[in-house]
């Protein structure tokens, strides 16, 4: 009980450090929650024109997601996937502000590179992809994150077919699936913005 209660808590704290507002404060005199879509995270803080902030916010935010989950890994391997998704909903619902935080997508983008480079980086070429063809950091970051459960869910089997001795990481697609959820509930106001032809496009 005292391990879980452990990582509950560093888990959290590390995920609920809103980077993009502290960074805007401080350097810009601007509270990001007042500008463009009103989002703490690093697409919003873009907006405020500042690019080396919004790479800086990037970084930060995926950090705190890869660096909770890393600890669990190494100290606490039972709880990883609470860690996971302790540190994502974090982000999104920071004590500090009132549970109003961000879309968690670097965040969980951090979770990805703990636990699995190359689903971290099917993700980026993903969301790069269909960034450079919509303009819609929203679009991208759902249709990335269904991505990553959609290859990983058919490699496992794939792999279980060829291999029946192969262990299916059942675990694992849990997690993907409840992350790829947890996203499409973020974006929700996104999803109507789109559909609605009033979502902000990004410059690249």
């Amino acid at each position: 009980m005292i391990d879980i209660i452990i990582v509950i808590s560093f888990s959290y704290i590390f995920g609920s450090i809103p980077f993009g507002l502290i960074l805007t404060k401080i350097f810009v005199n601007l509270d990001i929650r007042k500008i463009g879509s009103g989002n703490i995270g690093a697409t919003n803080v873009l907006r405020s024109g500042n690019k080396l902030l919004a790479a800086i916010t990037l970084l930060l935010d995926v950090l705190k997601g890869y660096v909770p989950v890393i600890i669990s890994l190494k100290y606490f391997p039972e709880l990883t996937q609470l860690s996971c998704i302790i540190t994502f909903l974090g982000h999104v619902f920071p004590i500090w502000l009132k549970f109003k935080g961000g879309k968690g997508v670097a965040t969980y983008l951090g979770i990805l590179f703990a636990i699995s480079l190359e689903l971290s980086f099917l993700f980026i070429f993903t969301w790069l992809v269909v960034t450079l063809i919509f303009k819609y950091s929203s679009l991208s970051s759902m249709f990335s994150s269904l991505t990553v459960f959609i290859v990983f869910f058919v490699k496992d089997t794939a792999l279980k077919n060829i291999n029946p001795s192969h262990i299916i990481s059942e675990d694992i697609k849990l997690l993907l699936f409840i992350f790829f959820i947890l996203i499409i509930y973020t974006h929700r106001k996104n999803i109507s913005n789109l559909k609605n032809k009033t979502e902000q496009k990004i410059k690249i």
